[in-house]
């Protein structure tokens, strides 16, 4: 699979939204059970966000939706992070920036999807923890 799949990236994209685009106390059962680092989350949205890109330059991704991600990956950028050790269940509730994280994950969703409420990825990759 190659990443001109268009459908197979924009499922990808619309599960990591789901999980930004989820209510706290779901975000917070969901990294914790699967142990999720607050970085991982950060480099999962910078990986979207260059993805995102190319869809729009192709004009598979709207240009309101780019630019969305790249207000939360700029947000990220200001919590700094990619730079904090630490699970993400600690930075959900340290940092009242997720709730505007949230809401541009929400909007991206309605206007794609037309609903911000998906189900969450069942699971994920296993993440070290080093905290």
């Amino acid at each position: 699979m190659g990443l001109d799949d268009n459908d197979y990236w924009q499922r990808w994209i619309a599960r990591l939204l789901a999980i930004l685009a989820a209510d706290p106390s779901d975000q917070l059962t969901w990294a914790s059970e699967h142990q999720v680092r607050a970085a991982n989350v950060a480099n999962d949205v910078e990986f979207i966000l260059h993805l995102a890109e190319g869809m729009a330059e192709r004009g598979t991704l709207e240009p309101e939706a780019l630019q969305d991600l790249k207000t939360i990956d700029r947000l990220l950028g200001e919590m700094d992070v990619r730079g904090r050790a630490g699970r993400w269940t600690d930075a959900l509730t340290a940092d009242a920036t997720w709730n505007e994280v949230r809401t541009l994950a929400r909007r991206i969703l309605v206007a794609r999807l037309g609903d911000w409420r998906l189900p969450l990825p069942r699971r994920v990759p296993p993440q070290p923890i080093d905290d």
